[in-house]
């Protein structure tokens, strides 16, 4: 059975720019702007503040787990309330790989690993559109030992390294998303894939993105009213029904282009489209550029 969650993420080529241990004391605070790239922390002591810009602002707790899988700007903080200038300060680097904020003696009131990834796919956004906006996961030691081992290999020279890393990125994304079934996650594929008619529906449209569905056709698989399906999917989502699977279709599209063994009428049938013409114009109304064009400029960027 197709699994969408891991074809997403699969998609997305995650790797790892960085990642550091940070300790706090007294009152602290860091703010980061948008980048567009993904974030995670993990806290391994103590407590702080997090607010993400559109989000409830959070609480975080030992072994809690955050991921921001397009980073937007956010904010964290000691639970004193810190002056506006505190936010100024820059953290100060205690050994590598580890920082400090605030008070710079006695033990920290919060320790906490952060890392920075990059996703590898010059279509993320694309991909990233479906994931959820704020991922927060409390009570799974999993994520820390992932966290724990992605931060080892990090710093390590070890044969393979960059491989390794991918993998393990790859299960700590997988991981953090399938960690928030059955919570309140953000509009996204995992929140659609937490109630169990829609993610049937889904999964239809991952196993056979090729044929023509039909909102009333996805209702049917869905066991919904027509009406019924395209509300709760387009809520629990953040897209329509058919929204969503012109986008998978056009994140399929793209990796079979970038890759270079098919035609652009190849690449059209195994989409779902009836042939190669309506799927240049669907394609280019898309994405901007025909696919012909969007394929020479891939190859263009490719290393030697």
């Amino acid at each position: 059975m197709i699994d969408p969650l891991a074809e997403v993420v699969g998609l997305l080529q995650p790797g790892v720019r960085y990642t550091k241990i940070v300790g706090g004391a007294g009152r602290w605070g860091v703010r980061r702007a948008e980048t567009g790239q993904p974030s995670y922390c993990v806290i391994l002591d103590g407590t702080c503040r997090l607010s993400v810009e559109g989000a409830e602002p959070l609480t975080l707790e030992p072994g809690d787990f955050v991921l921001i899988p397009a980073t937007r700007d956010f904010w964290m903080s000691s639970m004193q309330e810190p002056a506006a200038h505190d936010f100024d300060k820059l953290p100060v680097s205690l050994r590598p790989g580890e920082f400090r904020l605030g008070t710079q003696t006695g033990a920290p009131d919060v320790r906490y690993i952060i890392g920075h990834c990059v996703f590898g796919s010059p279509d993320a956004a694309l991909l990233v559109s479906l994931l959820p906006r704020l991922v927060h996961v409390r009570g799974e030691p999993r994520l820390a030992t992932l966290v724990q081992l992605v931060n080892d290999e990090s710093r390590a020279q070890r044969p393979a390294r960059d491989v390794v890393m991918a993998r393990l990125l790859e299960v700590l994304l997988i991981e953090a998303l399938r960690s928030t079934v059955g919570t309140a996650a953000s509009p996204g594929l995992v929140r659609g894939l937490a109630d169990a008619r829609l993610g049937a529906a889904l999964r239809c449209m991952h196993e056979a993105p090729t044929r023509a569905w039909t909102v009333a056709e996805l209702a049917q698989e869905a066991a919904l009213s027509r009406s019924a399906f395209f509300q709760r999917f387009s809520r629990a989502v953040g897209v329509a029904p058919m929204e969503y699977l012109l986008a998978w279709r056009m994140a399929l599209a793209k990796d079979l282009l970038r890759r270079g063994t098919c035609s652009i009428a190849e690449v059209a049938e195994r989409v779902g489209y009836s042939s190669a013409s309506t799927f240049t114009v669907a394609f280019a109304r898309h994405s901007g550029v025909p696919p012909a064009r969007y394929a020479r400029a891939q190859e263009a960027v490719q290393p030697a």
